[in-house]
């Protein structure tokens, strides 16, 4: 986590550096996040109650929340623990007009460029900006958006190059220079932006932010897998051809095949819908999964792994097996996988 925060800032290009830990530090737990991420100059993510958890285990740098908060009553919650807040809606500032507070708070004006999810649209960015400005209880007032596209170089719709453009058109009708945030993991990775604030996510955690074929792998970028799942045989079956392995009967042998069980499943975290070849390491050779994932088991081919035996190390991702490459086989992206690591998997920290 030390070694990625490194890389991000290496990639900041003199921009403070928000290191984002929502959903309990996508998997990592925030207390590793508080000591893995120290040097970050401030955590971002989107539970009230996870950012005041931050301040109980002795953050005093900046929070911010990225979706803002979510009731009047967050309000006094952010101005007693220092929280910075995004605004987005209407809905916020009339919230924020109606509070009192007993000490400024710090917020994020989120502009709408392009994603359609939240933030004010270029046109609408500069009234909601001068009712901020008007309030005794706002301190300062930092100008951000987020990309839809920018880990897609190629992209035709809503290319990043067109965000920036109505980002820039957004910002001159304020008629003020206000501090920017604009970067996640891709566009720290992927772009050369000039911004005050930066926000990378899951690079920080050694995965890259898309997992489209023929994307730039992590280690391209330099980064190192912070989470590995390790699991281990607990049982070996040699079946014969025709012979079916799991629920469903979904697999069936082509040939005389041996099969190992691992003791990890979708109660783990590990994703029920992972297909047949999704790859896993079989004491430090590559094999791939077959049969259905269930509960507690899945099931893979040991036919390659003449040595393999009841014991023998299992890599489901991470040191060894990208957590990318797995993602894609399963239809899906690393970010998924590392925040569904189940409470159940007991956790240890390597050390260096």
């Amino acid at each position: 986590m030390q070694h990625n925060l490194a890389r991000a800032r290496a990639g900041a290009r003199g921009a403070r550096v928000w290191a984002v830990v929502k959903a309990n530090a996508y998997g990592h737990g925030l207390e590793r996040a508080v000591r893995g991420f120290a040097e970050a100059d401030g955590l971002a993510l989107v539970e009230v109650d996870y950012a005041v958890r931050l301040r109980e285990l002795g953050w005093t740098k900046p929070i911010l929340l990225l979706e803002g908060f979510f009731d009047a009553s967050d309000l006094p919650v952010m101005a007693h623990y220092g929280l910075n807040g995004s605004v987005h809606c209407e809905e916020q500032i009339a919230l924020l007009e109606a509070a009192h507070l007993p000490r400024a708070i710090d917020v994020h004006l989120k502009m709408n460029t392009g994603m359609n999810r939240l933030g004010f649209t270029p046109q609408a960015v500069a009234a909601a900006y001068a009712r901020l400005r008007a309030m005794p209880h706002i301190g300062t007032i930092t100008l951000m958006t987020h990309f839809a596209n920018a880990d897609e170089a190629g992209a035709t719709r809503l290319p990043l190059a067109q965000q920036m453009l109505r980002f820039e058109a957004g910002a001159a009708s304020i008629g003020t220079s206000l501090p920017r945030s604009l970067c996640n993991s891709a566009g720290v990775l992927m772009h050369q932006l000039d911004s005050d604030w930066v926000r990378p996510g899951v690079m920080l955690y050694g995965g890259t932010p898309s997992g489209a074929p023929g994307g730039t792998s992590a280690q391209a970028f330099g980064l190192l897998p912070s989470m590995t799942l390790r699991s281990s045989i607990i049982g070996i079956q040699h079946i014969a051809a025709g012979e079916v392995v799991g629920y469903g009967s979904r697999y069936e042998a082509a040939g005389n095949i041996k099969v190992g069980v691992v003791a990890c499943g979708y109660a783990d975290g590990y994703p029920r819908h992972a297909p047949e070849g999704t790859p896993v390491l079989v004491d430090g050779v590559r094999t791939g999964l077959i049969g259905r994932v269930s509960m507690d088991m899945l099931m893979v081919d040991l036919t390659q792994v003449p040595g393999a035996r009841v014991g023998s190390s299992v890599t489901l991702w991470g040191q060894g097996m990208p957590i990318d490459e797995v993602a894609l086989a399963a239809g899906t992206i690393g970010y998924e996988l590392m925040c569904a690591l189940a409470p159940r998997v007991p956790v240890v920290e390597a050390t260096q």
